[in-house]
């Protein structure tokens, strides 16, 4: 609500009264009467209230009879904090080591993101499921159904973690209860294997792939070895060993090789026979093995023998001629056997170089074939070693992608036997709330767009000035007669307004007083006439002025048959000089009346002028109270102009008509003149307004008015 701020360059080098200044300050007061405004407004509201309200309710209750019953099923999953393998030799990909917190908060969002949505969606075959989609009314196109299941599976499914445990619940609610049931496993299932799959996904694919590396090796590997001993079989090689370095098999350990090799060692084993037993023919030499050494050994024993009986004998001795005999015969017989042996080992080495000869023919022929046989025997060996090594990783794969799974499953759902929705309770107390902050905002809306007066108080409160009275609405038919009533509310209104002026000054009130308010017909007129009364029932002499040149209203109020001749205006105009001749006394009402007169073409240039001041004047020495009805401040300078010629001002306004913004303007152009303003007369105060404590224990709660507002005093 806007309120008069001293502080605007508007009011900039004016004095104002401290209480007008001080508007802006004393919040408290201001939070408060703004509180109790909207409780009365409230309550001026209340059939509007209490219809909305009721409409809440109602319709929280339609809403819960119309509604789709709803069942909701819940999973529960475990939720581990990922820990290191240790059995893990070699894992594709490492684990990383986050706080628990950020880790289940992860888990979290996986678990209600869209990713789940698609998997569930495609491992329960969804768009197909006609149970599903017909609990959620789903008769789309293909094009447009995956989209829209993903929606709804989003929409219906919840989580809810246990506080201070690793444990979460998995919901999803739908029309069927089993379909829910179906979701909530297929959901908890899915995110365990998806977790499975995250971590040792990488392990699996690498078996996978050397899997089917392997098999296609070992096709190659049965391919290479056939081809090797299809090539071996049609060229008659035969390997005997395997000896040698990876990969440098030839035809050395072939069998020809290997022939020639034994047949080379035996020629070289008959040569050296046959030069040994060549040897030993010419010389006697034979080897340490041969069997003749030991002829070789007896004869030499003969011949010493023989030796010793020939020298002590002589030659014809029998015993020297046996053993002359035995000399013969042994060497005979060792003569004999090396010219056999000799002849035996040149056969044998014949006979072994012609078998080499042939066998190095075989082998040379071989040399070639030998070749082509070494390089199928290392494209076997290569084969053999690559599936030899992606055998022994598949095992390791194997036990390192065997790890468990740190997300388990705790319970599944079981279909619900009752909907947990709608619930009657919620809705009404969502409708009363609702409903509620309807009615709030209605009561927000009506304060914020009147900002008008509604409490007497705020004269005080956000105008800063004194209130002088409070004028009830009259309802009891014409308000000029009221006004002459002593026993009438309108008659004790203006006695406390009378009272309140006599306050103003240790003096009393003061002695020239003119009436002006903010815009045409808020009272201004009547409350001078009023005011007027009320100082004459005092038994003070008085005189109201009618001021108002451009649209007086007091020549209707007080019923003057001669209102346009003479008056103010011709005062003014200088046309009449006797002020006193001018003037009405007024029985009824007890005070003297100047009328205005003739309505004039340029009331402002009248009123600026000297005349205005010195009829004042001459009122002022001969009446006790001099009452002014003024023009409404509007954008006119009339009031202003008569203001400089008065003592004080006294401003009028009725409730609910006037922003107070509009008030605060009026004011300020008031205060901004010069002028003293003394205080407001609130008018029009209905039981509404009175409602807000304001009163003078006469009565202004019993709804008083000025009756038809066709008949209402419009000044």
């Amino acid at each position: 609500m806007n309120t008069y701020n001293p502080n605007d360059p508007e009011f900039q080098g004016h004095e104002y009264p401290q209480r007008f200044a001080n508007v802006v300050e004393g919040d408290d007061g201001v939070f408060a009467l703004d509180l109790e405004r909207y409780w009365h407004e409230a309550l001026d509201l209340k059939y509007w209230l209490a219809g909305i309200v009721g409409l809440g309710v109602l319709l929280g209750v339609l809403a819960t009879l119309l509604a789709t019953p709803l069942y909701r099923a819940s999973a529960r999953l475990e939720v581990s904090q990922v820990t290191t393998d240790v059995t893990n030799l070699d894992t594709v990909q490492g684990d990383n080591l986050v706080s628990e917190l950020q880790y289940l908060n992860t888990q979290y969002e996986l678990l209600v993101s869209k990713f789940m949505a698609e998997r569930v969606m495609e491992a329960g075959n969804l768009t197909r499921d006609e149970a599903f989609r017909k609990a959620f009314s789903l008769d789309e196109d293909e094009a447009s159904l995956r989209r829209t299941i993903e929606e709804v599976l989003l929409d219906n499914v919840g989580i809810e973690p246990i506080t201070q445990s690793s444990l979460v619940d998995v919901r999803f609610s739908s029309p069927d209860r089993v379909v829910s049931a179906e979701i909530a496993n297929l959901w908890v299932q899915e995110f365990a294997a998806a977790n499975y799959e995250k971590r040792f996904g990488a392990n699996i694919e690498a078996r996978d792939f050397l899997q089917s590396q392997i098999a296609e090796l070992r096709e190659r590997l049965a391919q290479s070895e056939q081809e090797l001993v299809e090539y071996a079989n049609a060229n008659e090689i035969l390997v005997l060993n395997a000896g040698g370095e990876a990969g440098s098999e030839s035809a050395g350990q072939t069998l020809v090789g290997t022939d020639l090799q034994a047949l080379n060692a035996a020629l070289a084993d008959a040569v050296a026979d046959r030069i040994s037993a060549q040897a030993a023919v010419v010389g006697g030499n034979f080897p340490s093995s041969d069997p003749r050494n030991e002829l070789l050994s007896s004869l030499s024993k003969a011949e010493a023998e023989l030796a010793v009986l020939r020298a002590n004998f002589g030659p014809e001795y029998p015993e020297v001629q046996e053993k002359q005999a035995e000399v013969n015969s042994l060497r005979s017989a060792i003569s004999g056997g090396g010219r056999d042996l000799l002849r035996s080992a040149r056969i044998r080495e014949a006979e072994l170089r012609d078998q080499v000869g042939e066998v190095k023919r075989r082998f040379l022929g071989q040399q070639g074939q030998g070749i082509r046989y070494g390089i199928l025997k290392r494209e076997v060996d290569t084969n053999r070693e690559i599936y030899d090594a992606l055998l022994q990783r598949f095992k390791e794969l194997e036990a390192s992608g065997a790890g468990q799974n740190n997300i388990q499953i705790i319970d599944l759902a079981e279909a619900p036997l009752n909907p947990y929705a709608p619930s009657l309770v919620q809705n009404l107390l969502i409708a009363l709330v609702v409903s509620l902050v309807l009615a709030a905002g209605l009561v927000y809306l009506k304060v914020t767009l009147s900002q008008t007066l509604q409490d007497p108080e705020d004269v005080r409160r956000r105008l800063g000035l004194a209130l002088l009275g409070a004028i009830p609405r009259n309802a009891e038919g014409a308000i000029i007669e009221r006004i002459t009533e002593r026993s009438s509310e309108i008659n004790e209104a203006y006695t406390t307004v009378r009272t309140n002026l006599n306050l103003l000054t240790p003096q009393g009130a003061p002695k020239v007083l003119m009436f002006t308010s903010s815009v045409p017909a808020e009272g201004k007129s009547i409350s001078s006439v009023g005011v007027a009364t009320s100082f004459a029932q005092l038994g003070k002499r008085t005189l109201l002025i009618d001021a108002d040149l451009r649209n007086s209203k007091l020549r209707d109020t007080l019923a003057i048959d001669h209102y346009n001749q003479g008056g103010l205006v011709s005062l003014l105009a200088s046309q009449e000089t006797d002020i006193f001749s001018q003037i009405i006394s007024l029985e009824e009402f007890g005070f003297d009346f100047l009328p205005m007169g003739q309505v004039p073409p340029n009331p402002v240039e009248l009123l600026a002028g000297d005349k205005f001041a010195q009829v004042i004047e001459a009122t002022r020495g001969v009446y006790d109270q001099v009452l002014i009805d003024g023009a409404p401040m509007l954008a006119l300078a009339d009031a202003i102009e008569m203001s400089r010629g008065v003592d004080g001002v006294i401003f009028v306004i009725e409730t609910e008509k006037i922003k107070l913004r509009g008030i605060e303007n009026a004011l300020g152009r008031l205060m901004r003149s010069g002028a003293q303003v003394y205080g407001a007369i609130v008018t029009k105060v209905s039981q509404k307004n009175s409602a807000y404590g304001y009163g003078y224990g006469y009565g202004y709660g019993y709804g008083y008015g000025y009756g038809d507002e066709d008949r209402l005093e419009k000044a």
